[in-house]
């Protein structure tokens, strides 16, 4: 945001929710790495979700910037551009420096470098495959990026060939195409992999089959605007139906032991979409949660650190960590004392990250040399 009195406090809620989600599930990976047990994997599980939340939220935040950029009827190339520039500047000086961090202490503790290095820096290193065992939480990010690419290019196209008129109807059809798309790919995933490869590693952090899950946050974005009756109205009744979707999913899943060795078409075709889909229904919620509460600035500071926290807390901090002691061998108390010391390098490292470099980047946006390509974008 280009300022605090123009945060969504909700908003905030769900992104802090998300990072404080995937940083308990990274604490049991590094104190609990060979675990087997239920809860164990439950609250790892729910790491998972956080970043599905996070996918979610960014595709309703940046819907919400595309859509008022509908209002104005200027999809141009110029335009575009500086809505990309604005992102880029948002996303990928941090990546790129935490890339370069993680590249060097990947070399300090093997004296190698890791594999498909090149790949890394045009976010290409989980496109149509697996990644490898290197800056593993980059997955998300490529997502995010050719997410960001995909959607505005096909309206500029569409604003193009339309002579420059793009209906709200229209915007809605280019989201659905790209989800159906997406859906195609994760079909075709079904039809033709062999049997035996991960799951989570081949299909969940993919991007050709995983861009859908930012687009459902358009939809969100697009019912915030075009529907703000229904939004506003019936957001508890949202929110509950939701909370029951993703109960009842998951419930099924636990009861019956299902697994996506098992029920490949289920997990491969249908359960990220209902997890993206059950997230949505909560927004209605969020997005109209304004009024602040005392404790307010903490929430506020943790989401503003999210992305900073994101890139620093598993391959540099707790990877780093495990190279120089063997944590399986500490009694609880240094075991907790370890996590404790993960937990507060995490929340230092991010904070040193965004004051002095995240959020100093992004200021360069408003800078004359940059807002000269659009007077009319309003982006955040």
């Amino acid at each position: 945001m280009s300022s605090q009195s123009q945060r969504i406090f909700g908003l905030d809620v769900v992104r802090a929710i998300a990072i404080l989600l995937v940083l308990i599930s990274h604490s049991t990976i590094l104190i609990f790495p060979e675990s087997k047990s239920n809860a164990v994997f439950a609250i790892q599980f729910f790491g998972t979700i956080g970043v599905d939340i996070f996918f979610v939220l960014s595709g309703y935040l940046i819907g919400r910037i595309l859509l008022k950029q509908l209002q104005t009827q200027d999809f141009s190339f110029k335009n575009v551009l500086y809505f990309w520039i604005r992102r880029w500047f948002r996303t990928l000086p941090n990546y790129y420096l935490i890339l370069i961090v993680n590249i060097l202490i990947y070399f300090a503790f093997f004296n190698e470098f890791a594999p498909r290095l090149v790949h890394y820096f045009a976010f290409l290193q989980n496109f149509n495959q697996a990644q490898p065992d290197f800056f593993t939480e980059s997955w998300t990010l490529s997502i995010e990026e050719f997410a960001y690419i995909l959607g505005p290019l096909l309206l500029m196209i569409l604003f193009t060939i339309t002579k420059k008129k793009i209906t709200k109807y229209q915007f809605l059809g280019v989201v659905i195409v790209i989800i159906v798309i997406c859906t195609l790919n994760r079909f075709w995933f079904h039809e033709n992999t062999i049997e035996g490869v991960s799951w989570s590693n081949s299909l969940r952090k993919v991007v050709v089959y995983r861009i859908d899950s930012i687009y459902y946050g358009f939809i969100g974005a697009y019912l915030s605007l075009y529907a703000q009756h229904f939004w506003g109205a019936y957001k508890w009744t949202s929110f509950i139906f939701g909370a029951l979707l993703f109960t009842v999913v998951h419930a099924v899943i636990t009861i019956i032991g299902i697994r996506p060795s098992v029920e490949s078409m289920f997990f491969n075709i249908m359960y990220l979409p209902l997890v993206s889909i059950s997230i949505l229904l909560t927004f209605p919620v969020f997005s109209n949660w304004v009024k602040k509460p005392s404790w307010s600035k903490i929430i506020t500071n943790i989401s503003q650190w999210s992305y900073a926290l994101y890139l620093v807390n598993y391959s540099i901090i707790l990877l780093s960590i495990q190279q120089i002691v063997k944590v399986e061998a500490q009694n609880i108390v240094a075991k907790l004392l370890l996590l404790v010391l993960f937990w507060a390098l995490s929340f230092f490292m991010a904070f040193l990250l965004y004051v002095y470099y995240e959020k100093p980047m992004m200021d360069l946006r408003d800078r004359p040399f940059f807002r000269k390509w659009s007077q009319s974008t309003k982006n955040t």
